[in-house]
């Protein structure tokens, strides 16, 4: 059902308007084939990309679509209540431009314009086997030489691996985590930096994608880098401010997940009302039990609530104040509620909801990467506590 949403202007409500109906007609119709085959939706992202949905929260100045971040999110958010591995995908990939537009220079940025436009997909990849939620200790390696940096090392977790066509790429130019013996608290985090890596370069090659429990239809895959040459002007900002680059990306990134969790729990929330009202026993449709009307609510609530936490902290974003905490408790309660909905909706259906004609357990194993990437939710929690330090 049509979320009632409060929109700043009308043109964003058209906008609005409009993807619900691509949606329905360019996802809703083909996520069942390729979530089961586990194929990728070929010419899917060109689609969204002419539709003006991959560079939304970008000024129009360079190629983006000009819009406020709270509403970025919630055409996210209509995107993942029909297909989640694209809804991401399509977060992941504003999250890989962000480096460029915020620290970029002048002429760095006249490559804007393509990856905002459509034609180009972007990924980030900033994750390593060994690193996860520790970034310090990066060990993917960016020497210097003649014509730029030579990169050497593994990079894994990427959405889009191997498919996008640029990387927002995060390598160690300093001392720092390369040397496992080095203990936690004196590895540096100054020796990180970012470059825009081409998705294509000798001496870049790709493993097989990973078996994901859900989110098929996109791969993710680990990146080997051997000793591929980047050109100089590939590096984004100073050496060494990767990780300031990353952590400032990344608080916009936990808002997209956030938005797509709640999109997900949307969906998932529609297709429970919708058996509840078709479904009957002893001579009533479920929905008219107490018991079942009573978690239908809670899941009701559990959206709501999580979209309003996700759309709190876009508007500080939007009026240039701290989000930095509301981001991160948003991708938390998201992606916490989101679990808790889609685990909820296949109780709805019953035995029903653990077979696969219906979408729910897909929701349901969908929903449980939300809670891991752009920081697990343990991260979140420790993020969301250092701010009462005093």
């Amino acid at each position: 059902m049509p979320v009632d949403r409060l929109l700043p202007t009308q043109e964003a409500e058209d906008l609005l308007e409009l993807t619900r109906d691509l949606a329905d007609k360019e996802l809703a119709t083909r996520v069942e084939e390729h979530e089961r085959a586990e194929t990728y939706p070929e010419g899917l992202f060109a689609t969204l990309g002419a539709a003006g949905l991959l560079g939304l929260p970008y000024p129009e100045e360079v190629g983006g679509g000009g819009q406020p971040y709270e509403v970025y999110l919630q055409v996210l958010e209509e995107l993942a209540a029909r297909w989640a591995a694209v809804a991401v995908a399509t977060s992941v990939h504003s999250l890989s431009c962000f480096p460029l537009f915020t620290f970029g220079t002048a002429d760095q940025q006249q490559r804007l314009p393509e990856m905002l436009g459509g034609s180009l997909i972007g990924g980030y990849s900033l994750s390593e086997p060994q690193a996860g939620s520790d970034a310090a200790a990066l060990r993917c390696k960016a020497s210097r030489v003649e014509n730029g940096y030579e990169i050497t090392g593994t990079k894994a977790w990427i959405t889009h691996g191997g498919r996008a066509d640029f990387y927002a790429l995060f390598a160690r130019t300093g001392e720092g985590g390369d040397e496992a013996q080095r203990s936690s608290t004196r590895r540096s985090s100054r020796g990180v930096s970012c470059f825009l890596a081409p998705g294509a370069v000798d001496g870049l090659s790709w493993g097989r994608p990973e078996e994901k429990m859900g989110l098929h239809a996109v791969p993710t895959a680990t990146a080997n880098w051997d000793g591929a040459v980047l050109d100089a002007d590939r590096l984004i900002g100073r050496e060494g401010q990767g990780l300031e680059i990353a952590f400032s990306a990344l608080d916009s990134g936990r808002l997209g997940i956030a938005a797509c969790a709640v999109g997900l729990a949307q969906g998932a929330l529609d297709a429970a009302v919708d058996y509840a009202n078709e479904r009957t026993t002893f001579g009533r449709k479920i929905v008219d039990h107490q018991g079942l009307g009573f978690v239908l609510a809670d899941m009701a609530a559990a959206v709501d609530s999580a979209r309003a936490t996700y759309l709190d902290a876009a508007r500080r974003r939007d009026l240039g104040r701290p989000y930095s905490r509301q981001a991160s408790a948003a991708k938390l309660v998201a992606t916490d509620n989101a679990m808790r909905v889609t685990t909820d909706a296949v109780q709805v259906f019953g035995g029903y909801g653990y077979t696969r004609d219906f979408p729910v357990e897909r929701y349901m194993r969908e929903a449980k990467i939300m809670q891991i990437f752009e920081g697990t939710n343990q991260i979140q929690r420790l993020v969301i506590s250092r701010g009462f330090a005093r």
